[in-house]
């Protein structure tokens, strides 16, 4: 296939679509993006690990 640029983004990256790529990290992939994310949390806020009485959200949380 062809390398293709493209601007419809809601079609290309879809929820499916990102969730296949996810599932086709091996687990140290999938770890290392882990640790990768806390990093970037912590260093945009690193208040956030003084945040206390967490409020568990209402509705649904999609888990992938």
């Amino acid at each position: 296939m062809p390398f293709v640029v493209t601007h419809e983004f809601q079609e290309e990256e879809t929820l499916a679509s990102k969730a296949q790529w996810f599932q086709s990290l091996s687990l140290e992939e999938r770890m290392e993006l882990l640790c990768e994310f806390t990093d970037l949390i912590l260093e945009t806020n690193p208040q956030i690990l003084m945040a206390k009485n967490a409020q568990p959200i209402t509705g649904r949380v999609c888990v992938i």
